[in-house]
């Protein structure tokens, strides 16, 4: 007799899965056990579902196929929440198996009893709750082929009996796996977007994730209308590098020139990106969108015309239509700006003459330079995805993954553990938070027992780094953000994994080097500068008065202090180098 769960891991595996990540529970055990008895698929034993869900999202980032995670009833899989998420608003296939108590208890009140699929209806594509056997596998397969098409996370709740009961079978499906189509505009509407650039005296390209698999691409369309190229931080890994239109990133995260290159334009032409800052979008300019997914046109500013279609394809159909403008006035003065932007920019990533304490800057740009040349970099939310999108330098080969929708803490660490069970051979860097590794800390365990050579760089700053910031420019004092941190370097050496704690600059290029040269997990612990400041590109009124008030604040509560460490870190500095 075939049972349900011997079913479900038999069309997974013909859908190329390779592993499952997630932590066993009874409600589960028919699901494992069935795994267990495969030499196909590795169960991927985490410490907390979350990361489990984490890691499924990282993986098939990297893939761009179908991952799996599984939590058991209740607690277990609700504790998949935070990461699936996190994996739908990145949009990348994750099938999440959850198990639920006896069908024949629902809605008793039963031990351990949620509701699965009201929970994880608002973090996925498709959610169904199985109760008979007979609804598989074509419900696993609707779940599975719903997130490869529309590239989201899948939920399939299965009571735990219903793994053991016998399959009802039904002819085999083909594979799931993503297909390959063509996607472009109609010719009518080509024609007015190359209208309407073609007009343009000065365009603008703002470029995202969908850009992936079209570097090529828009490079022709940039040099065609000499257009500067501003990439969201999505778009970061795909468009920054080799690319001689590049004015860099905006938005928070940014600096002045990519802002300012979107400001002057009279056109813009977003090419796959969600970027939902709206306040860094131009106040006067025709906006021309293209995206694969038409729901996603004029969300986050009004369009002129909207276009649906992949960036590839739909470049392909419109540069023929397109002038080739002779006038590099506004390339050339958007160039011009970001080298000024740049040569700024990397002017703090210095050593700073072994002064304590590190400066981030420092620290990120040294990770870039000594990391290898396919190296994934993932960076928790907060100050590192500061210093990353800033510092680290793409190439084509390297990946820079994170939580840059969704937004979570945390996420370095169990991201990185999914990148690293996908890819054994591949560097993978976590540049981690304090407060942030803090909360998924047991996943070190994971990376032991696994034996993942992760390679682990914490930004030691004893805060919340990012919200204290926040706090200063909406005028508030500090408060509740300190963090009491252990040395991690000794705790890493305690759990078995190579630790190094670096507090002066001189030491860290060597601490660096011997953790990515090291054969096995490495965590770099690096005391850095907690009040490096992190200025968006454009600053609001009420951000200048929230500033002026958080000064004023800090000193009539008695914390002047705070004001001095603020000014000789990033002030005095400069002043005096």
């Amino acid at each position: 007799m075939t049972n349900v769960a011997e079913t479900i891991v038999e069309i997974i595996e013909d859908a190329g899965v390779e592993r499952v990540y997630g932590l066993p529970g009874d409600s589960l055990n028919g699901f494992t056990d069935a795994i267990r008895r495969t030499d196909k698929i590795a169960w991927q034993h985490v410490r907390h579902e979350e990361a489990a869900a984490f890691a499924a999202a990282a993986e098939a980032t990297l893939t761009g196929e179908l991952t799996v995670c599984a939590g058991s009833c209740g607690p277990g899989n609700l504790h998949l929440i935070n990461g699936l998420y996190d994996a739908n608003r990145s949009r990348v296939p994750v099938l999440a198996i959850a198990a639920h108590i006896p069908a024949s208890e629902i809605g008793s009140g039963y031990f351990q009893e949620t509701h699965p699929q009201e929970l994880f209806r608002e973090c996925s594509v498709y959610t169904e709750l199985v109760s008979v056997p007979e609804q598989l596998p074509r419900v696993l397969e609707i779940a599975m082929r719903t997130a490869v098409e529309k590239r989201g996370v899948a939920v399939v709740v299965v009571p735990g009996e219903v793994f053991l009961a016998e399959s009802a079978g039904r002819k085999k499906s083909a594979p799931i796996r993503a297909t390959q189509s063509v996607v472009r505009p109609g010719e009518h509407e080509l024609g007015i977007a190359a209208q309407i650039l073609n007009e343009a005296k000065r365009v603008t390209i703002l470029g995202g994730a969908g850009t992936e698999g079209a570097h090529r691409q828009v490079l022709q369309i940039a040099e065609k209308l000499k257009a500067p190229v501003v990439h969201a931080l999505r778009g970061k890994e795909f468009l920054e590098y080799d690319n001689p239109y590049d004015v860099g990133m905006t938005g928070l995260l940014g600096f002045s020139s990519g802002y300012r290159a979107m400001e002057s334009c009279d056109a813009l032409l977003m090419l796959g990106t969600d970027f939902p800052y709206q306040q860094f979008y131009p106040s006067k300019a025709q906006v021309v969108q293209v995206d694969i997914r038409g729901e996603q046109l004029g969300r986050r500013t009004p369009v002129d015309l909207g276009l649906v279609g992949d960036v590839g394809d739909t470049i392909e159909a419109l540069l023929p239509r397109l002038d080739d403008r002779t006038s590099r006035r506004h390339l050339d003065s958007s160039l011009k700006h970001y080298t000024k932007a740049r040569k700024g920019l990397d002017e703090l990533a210095d050593n700073d003459h072994n002064r304590q304490p590190i400066h981030p800057q420092y620290v990120a740009r040294l990770v870039s330079e000594l990391a290898s040349n396919d190296a994934v970099f993932i960076p928790d939310v907060g100050s590192p995805v500061v210093w990353a999108s800033r510092y680290l330098t793409m190439n084509g080969r390297r990946r820079l993954i994170g939580s840059f929708s969704h937004g979570t803490m945390a996420n370095a660490l169990p991201h990185a553990i999914g990148a690293q069970s996908a890819f054994p051979d591949r560097q993978v860097v976590a540049l981690a938070g304090d407060g942030g590794l803090g909360m998924l800390f047991g996943e070190l365990l994971t990376v032991r027992q696994n034996k993942l050579p992760v390679k682990i760089v914490v930004f030691n700053n004893s805060s919340l780094n990012f919200v204290e910031v926040e706090m200063k420019a909406a005028g508030f004092v500090n408060y509740g953000t300190h963090l009491d941190n252990p040395n991690f370097a000794d705790v890493a050496n305690a759990m078995g994994i190579h630790g190094r704690r670096v507090e002066q600059p001189d030491d860290l290029e060597s601490a660096l080097r011997e953790a990515f040269d090291h054969d096995g997990p490495a965590l770099v612990d690096v005391v850095t500068a907690q009040q490096e400041l992190s200025i968006p590109p454009a600053i609001s009124a009420q951000q200048v008065k929230g500033f002026t008030l958080y000064a004023l604040r800090t000193i009539m509560s008695g914390r002047g202090d705070e004001l001095v460490d603020l000014a000789d870190t990033n002030v005095f500095r400069r002043l005096f180098d």
